[in-house]
């Protein structure tokens, strides 16, 4: 099922910082499977990943961590973020 209206305007206009502490924070709008949209330098695209695989240092309001395969973790800046989805549909796009 598909996003409501009011849950697309709730997040059409928020602050990328608010909607990733709304997923964490909020039990009811944070049901679901969401993945974020960030643009990746090196590749030169958007890449998808799961919000599971997301890490959010404390006291960092700038950036994330995104632990990939191998264990690797990197640092994405927020403002690199172009997209999230929820249930595989976009509710948020930069």
């Amino acid at each position: 099922m598909g996003a409501s209206c009011a849950e697309k305007r709730c997040t059409a206009m928020i602050h990328i910082q608010d909607l990733l502490n709304r997923i964490r924070w909020d039990e009811n709008f944070g049901q679901g499977d969401f993945e974020i949209g960030y643009y990746d330098r090196v590749e030169d695209k958007i890449i998808r990943v799961s919000f599971q695989h997301l890490h959010f240092p404390p006291g960092d309001h700038f950036a994330f961590e995104l632990t990939g395969q191998n264990d690797e973790t990197c640092s994405i800046p927020f403002h690199r973020v172009r997209e999230v989805y929820k249930n595989g549909l976009l509710i948020w796009q930069r």
